[in-house]
């Protein structure tokens, strides 16, 4: 039995996530099973002028890497500016939301652990 496990973008489709942004996951457990089980990693567009809802993950924390493209993210209290190159850190428990700004859509890789579940986002 083979340990590695590759996925091809190109196979990965998209569907739109409770916040409103287009999201493709590149790595589930419950899309592609062993040995991806702890962790998720997805691509997220949110397109100009687009935002998405302000949420929050219970249980899960989350990383966002700025692929291209310029936001305004909330985390918690805090508001800033994020562009190509970023990450931001987001606990668990804490609402977010980010804001395509700027003429280009926002690509941003969401990885998330333990793994993203539709039932652990609320909006608020």
């Amino acid at each position: 039995m083979n340990s590695v496990l590759r996925t091809r973008y190109r196979h990965q489709s998209e569907y739109q996530t409770k916040d409103g942004s287009t999201i493709r996951e590149l790595m589930h457990p419950a899309v592609h099973g062993e040995p991806a089980k702890n962790l998720s990693l997805a691509e997220a567009t949110v397109a100009p002028g687009q935002q998405t809802a302000l949420h929050v993950h219970h249980r899960t924390e989350e990383l966002y890497y700025i692929v291209s493209g310029k936001g305004l993210m909330q985390v918690g209290d805090d508001e800033l500016t994020v562009e190509t190159g970023d990450t931001i850190c987001i606990p668990p428990g804490t609402p977010h939301s980010i804001r395509a700004i700027g003429e280009e859509a926002l690509k941003i890789l969401c990885c998330c652990s333990p793994a993203y579940a539709h039932e652990d986002t609320e909006l608020v």
